[in-house]
């Protein structure tokens, strides 16, 4: 990302603060924040982790510093999958991670994180901003003292790294993989051994053989991690993971407290922020699958056939799920909704993906 992009979308959130500065009292627009801010990815993890700390570096410049985020890295303070409890124990004042790690807790956080086969990244906070997503997103998580600011939304993960080919569903049986949230469940209709381990130990577990196969994040963060050098074979597409949401949790005491102009500034920078997120993760994927190819990792894409069976196993799990838990229910129900009534505009308003092959475009 160069100098020129980043001051462009620092700007965005600039705009958004110099507004609210422009008071009478611009000394006493923004509360003083010192709050230590842990995160669940480290931040060297291109476009997952490091949109946190380009976050709260704009906040302060913003600012002049009186918002001051001290990112933490995973582990430093808590544990990296322990934010959300965190938060809402009032135990730290704010944290930054993937919605969908406190799934146990909150089953509806799962689809705030990623919906198998639903909205991607730019219809994602389409649903947030302009379709009751944001309202829905309250509803579930001030019960628990928590309010989650979307802070980073990127492109789909990939589908799986597996140490040998996967020309079936029936080849899944009894494979040791690692997943999260629902696509996790979805892959367990298939008789795989499914566990969540963090992004640290998956190179080690498939090197050893204690995993057979994972899905993590994005190629860049996958290549970052390893994965290539102890798994030959990469799956696409992302079907159970469309789009990864992050959110910045604070905790609601804290988050009422704040004046309106500090909780205006923090959420204009955090929209920034999934704005740089996306073009970051959308600028970079394309370079690293050829790195894949020219390494000799074969990549594969799921046949129709094996899309359809997981398709129909996320429908059950769904289906599952909607009776377990009437939130799940109604933010699942909401994002349907959205999909059908946004899919004659993305099957019509857009070329094809394929349209360079389809034409013959080389």
């Amino acid at each position: 990302m160069s100098k020129i992009s980043v001051k462009l979308y620092g700007g965005v959130a600039a705009v958004g603060a110099l507004a609210l500065m422009s008071t009478a009292q611009p000394a006493q627009a923004f509360d003083t924040i010192r709050w230590q801010v842990p995160i669940a990815f480290a931040s060297t993890l291109t476009a997952l982790g490091d949109t946190m700390p380009w976050v709260a570096d704009r906040l302060r410049e913003v600012t002049d510093g009186a918002i001051d985020l001290r990112v933490a890295e995973p582990g430093a303070v808590i544990p990296a999958l322990a934010v959300f409890d965190n938060v809402s124990e009032g135990n730290i004042d704010a944290g930054y991670s993937w919605m969908g790690y406190e799934r146990g807790t909150v089953p509806a956080a799962a689809l705030f994180g990623a919906m198998p086969f639903g909205l991607e990244s730019a219809e994602f906070v389409a649903w947030m901003t302009h379709h009751g997503g944001q309202e829905l997103l309250e509803d579930t998580f001030h019960p628990f003292n928590v309010h989650p600011v979307m802070c980073g939304v990127i492109s789909p993960e990939t589908a799986g790294w597996f140490r040998e080919e996967m020309p079936t569903v029936e080849a899944l049986e009894g494979l040791r993989f690692r997943a999260a949230g629902v696509g996790g469940e979805i892959f367990a209709e298939f008789g795989m051994s499914v566990s969540l381990l963090p992004g640290g130990e998956l190179f080690q577990a498939l090197e050893t053989g204690v995993l057979d196969g994972t899905e993590f994040s994005l190629p860049t963060v996958d290549e970052q991690l390893g994965f290539y050098q102890v798994a030959d074979y990469l799956y696409l597409p992302g079907w159970h993971q469309p789009t990864t949401n992050q959110f910045l949790y604070v905790n609601l005491d804290v988050w009422e407290d704040l004046s309106p102009q500090t909780q205006a500034v923090i959420e204009t920078t955090c929209m920034a922020g999934t704005m740089y997120a996306l073009a970051r993760a959308e600028a970079l994927q394309g370079a690293a699958l050829s790195r894949f190819e020219e390494r000799g990792t074969n990549i594969r894409t799921y046949s129709d056939e094996q899309i359809e069976a997981f398709y129909a196993a996320t429908q059950r799990v769904f289906d599952r799920l909607r009776g377990e838990d009437e939130m799940f229910n109604a933010v699942l129900t909401s994002m349907e909704e959205f999909q059908m009534e946004l899919r004659p505009w993305r099957e019509m308003g857009y070329l094809p993906r394929d349209w360079m092959t389809r034409i013959g475009v080389e």
